[in-house]
């Protein structure tokens, strides 16, 4: 079946080219230093992949095809979804499971035709940690400084607070979506007549109302939630949020965090975290993730799982000047053991790895890692910091002593 190419460019001179790759490069490097593993998912999927499930892509949008049996398949509208179904359908999801994929998807609207883009992401299935969740957004953060920029916010929500806030009202699905793009749009002018015309409580409708304006400073915004409208689900949720901010201030972070509880994803899967970063060039998103904890549900497995992507067709229009960085191999895997009164410096430490060229991988003691089987191993506690490599055990008090000791023992 013929299409045309929408808005997205679909070809490329020799010079955008090379760009292009040494943009794909810088991140693909950085996903390999936090211990991601790249894997690739079919380019055409059976549609009843997606129409089976709720809350995904919109079947208007995906590209049909029919092959020669007669069977409907779609050209790969999303990512997230083949590759958790995978992870179900393996056996796999009984470990954490760190993915990167660097793919071309495939949408078609009416305004726009069909669109190809290229999107770079990544996907941790098999834990449901705020650790996990930081280290995540901390990731994306890491990639974008690669990239050069400087002046950039991540804005961090949470998809069940708009859920939970509206649940009272007992709107329908049209009034539903319909106030969801007054909030994403923060269109005041609108929403106030909307809400006007709604059967509420006073109070409940001031709560949605607020809801575009509850975005700023993590702790500001906090302060300005309406306590007398929270159940015991949102404030779980809030905590939770939380618990993220304050591990990104761990990470040093925190400048680039924006708290934004009127962040609204169109993707209904996601389940806690969402968030989505922005620079100064562009104007719209250019990375988008949250966490998905029911998803493995619809294959009968367990499977809490994060992730982002990144649109590189929107980075390449974001960048002036791209660098040139060339793909790490064959690096020791590094595993950070760390107890949480030294967090802040293991987090230090394993920022400091990656930015040699290490993959690391970190988690907190009372973290369950049997399954890792690092390379060398340190241990960040009260008494003393260790490095494990093999039988031979090293203790270090700098990053410099522990640099001179993994130089020692072969490192990157």
């Amino acid at each position: 079946m013929p299409y045309q190419v929408g808005t997205a460019k679909a070809e490329f001179t020799v010079q955008e080219f090379k760009r292009r790759e040494s943009l794909i490069m810088k991140l693909k490097h950085r996903f390999l230093t936090y211990g991601y593993k790249q894997i690739r998912t079919s380019t055409f999927e059976s549609y009843d992949l997606y129409t089976n499930l709720t809350g995904t892509v919109n079947k208007d949008d995906m590209v049909k095809v029919i092959d020669s049996s007669g069977k409907v398949l779609v050209l790969r509208p999303d990512v997230t979804l083949p590759i958790t179904r995978m992870a179900a359908e393996s056996g796999a999801a009984q470990n954490e499971l760190r993915y990167f994929y660097i793919q071309d998807i495939f949408r078609s609207t009416a305004s726009a035709g069909t669109k190809e883009s290229t999107q770079a992401g990544i996907e941790c299935l098999g834990n449901n940690r705020p650790e996990t969740d930081a280290e995540i957004i901390h990731l994306a953060i890491h990639n974008l400084k690669d990239l050069g920029f400087t002046n950039f916010k991540i804005e961090i929500g949470h998809a069940g607070f708009f859920k939970s806030l509206i649940a009272p009202a007992g709107l329908t699905t049209p009034e539903v979506e319909q106030l969801q793009t007054y909030i994403q749009s923060k269109n005041l002018v609108e929403m106030v007549p909307f809400l006007q015309r709604l059967s509420l409580a006073e109070d409940l409708r001031g709560a949605i109302q607020a809801i575009p304006m509850l975005y700023g400073a993590p702790k500001e915004v906090m302060q300005q939630i309406p306590s007398n409208l929270l159940d015991e689900e949102m404030r779980k949720n809030l905590t939770n949020l939380a618990e993220i901010v304050d591990l990104l201030e761990d990470y040093e972070v925190g400048e680039h965090i924006v708290l934004n509880l009127g962040l609204i994803n169109n993707m209904n899967y996601y389940s806690d975290v969402i968030f989505q970063g922005f620079v100064e060039q562009v104007g719209r998103p250019l990375l988008m993730g949250g966490r998905y904890n029911q998803l493995g549900d619809h294959y009968g497995v367990d499977l809490p799982a994060i992730g982002f992507a990144f649109e590189v067709d929107v980075l390449q229009e974001a960048l002036f000047h791209p660098g040139q960085l060339t793909e790490a191999t064959n690096e020791p895997t590094l595993l950070i053991i760390y107890e949480k009164s030294k967090q802040r410096e293991a987090f230090r430490t394993a920022q400091l790895l990656r930015e040699e060229g290490y993959i690391v991988r970190l988690y907190l003691e009372s973290t369950d890692v049997e399954n890792s089987s690092p390379d060398i191993q340190l241990t960040f506690n009260d008494n003393k910091n260790t490095v494990v490599d093999g039988t031979t055990t090293k203790t270090f008090t700098t990053n410099q002593e522990l640099l001179q000791i993994l130089n020692q023992v072969g490192g990157a």
